[in-house]
């Protein structure tokens, strides 16, 4: 009896999730066991920190339930390290450390927030790249009287959609956001105007062309020697990826993203993709993906398809990975949806008011059904592995010819 191919999917975020529910629709059971690891038994809505943060509830989504009958096996374990020469993960789970056999790995650990090494900021800020630094947030935020001041830092769209959530959701406190460059510097002229539009109704002070240089219990000082006030500062200044993949063999990027080719396979370690924020992903004109959801599903797509191709001998996925829009919402009640150029660049049109808050949230519940329906919306039938070294070679001759 043929031993089944093993796949090993690590990290459970969008990217993760949606890669093995994909996988397990592509493959036949009786040819491969698809393992999903994930510290966390339930699905972590990640563009929805900021809300969580200011006490909004979020529907739990176990994934118990998203990959009941599909044949992914979970486990519930946080991975402490990859030996990509000898194809093996390391976990920890309350029953002590394990090591996994693989014969291809999907690493999809994504990434969590950045301190850019600024003194101060580990201890006294707060961040919302995950559930526990939203939470710890959310507790904090509720103990804030009337007045108090709350700074965001970093001028992304983290930090612009927690601005907003925060003084929609706490009118009574005094919300700023301090950016290093202009306020919506890379979006259109049409967009940044209904952005300053919405700052202006909320109240929310901009600290433009202002750099962070070390944050405080109370205050932070910028560059120039000014101290802002801040009972609460909260850090959105870009991601750092997971840290593991820079200590294996793996070859990566200066930020310790995993260089993959347009198939999300690793250039090192042929039996080894990458997805999400954890690799570095050239879109057109090589231009590198940004870290996003945007990003990321693509990426699982890309990915899941070209396993299963490799693996049952049929045609590449050749798809572009490219943007069509940036969706960010301005509280409950207002958004913005920027149309961009297949590389990321803003044009002139725009989405903005009530219907691109609407918009926004068609997206965001998108992105959330596509996870916990993971075997859905997927045409192709499942296909067998091919086995002998004969179909291998006319599989990749056919794939040379595509």
């Amino acid at each position: 009896m043929q031993q089944q191919h093993r796949i090993i999917v690590l990290g459970a975020g969008y990217s993760g999730a949606i890669a093995a529910g994909r996988l397990a629709k592509r493959l036949r059971r009786e040819d491969v066991a698809i393992t999903l690891v994930n510290a966390e038994p339930d699905f972590v809505e990640r563009v929805r920190m900021h809300q969580l943060a200011v006490g909004q509830e979020l529907e739990p989504r176990p994934f118990s339930e998203m990959f009941a009958g599909t044949g992914v096996e979970l486990r519930y374990a946080k991975v402490t390290g990859i030996d990509a020469d000898r194809e093996q993960v390391t976990v920890v789970d309350a029953n002590g450390a394990e090591e996994l056999a693989y014969d291809t790995l999907v690493y999809a650990l994504g990434s969590g927030w950045n301190s850019q090494g600024v003194p101060g900021t580990a201890e006294h800020a707060h961040e919302i790249a995950g559930r526990p630094g939203a939470l710890r947030l959310r507790e904090r935020l509720a103990g804030l009287d009337a007045g108090q001041q709350v700074l965001v830092i970093g001028g992304g769209l983290t930090g612009v959609e927690a601005a907003t959530e925060f003084a929609e959701a706490r009118p009574d406190l005094d919300i700023a956001l301090a950016v290093r460059s202009g306020l919506g510097d890379t979006l259109s002229p049409k967009g940044r105007e209904h952005l300053r539009k919405v700052f202006g109704k909320l109240g929310i002070t901009v600290h433009e062309h202002t750099a962070v240089t070390e944050v405080t219990a109370d205050h932070v000082t910028t560059e120039d020697g000014t101290a802002i006030p801040a009972s609460v500062t909260v850090w959105t200044a870009g991601f750092a990826v997971h840290p593991i993949a820079e200590a294996t063999t793996l070859e990566v990027s200066d930020n310790g993203q995993i260089v993959v080719d347009a198939t999300m396979r690793s250039l090192s370690h042929p039996n080894v993709y990458a997805i999400g924020d954890a690799a570095l992903v050239a879109g057109l004109g090589d231009k590198p993906l940004r870290m996003s959801c945007a990003s990321g599903v693509p990426t699982a797509w890309q990915a899941a398809d070209a396993i299963a191709a490799r693996l049952t001998g049929t045609k590449l996925p050749k798809t572009p990975l490219r943007y069509f829009n940036q969706c960010i919402s301005l509280g409950r009640r207002e958004g913005l949806i920027q149309y961009v150029t297949a590389d990321d660049r803003a044009v002139s049109a725009a989405l903005t008011g009530r219907f691109a808050a609407i918009y926004k949230e068609l997206v965001c519940k998108g992105a959330a059904w596509g996870v916990a329906h993971p075997t859905l919306g997927v045409p192709a039938r499942r296909r067998p592995v091919v086995r002998t070294e004969q179909q291998r070679q006319a599989a990749a001759v056919a794939n040379a010819e595509a």
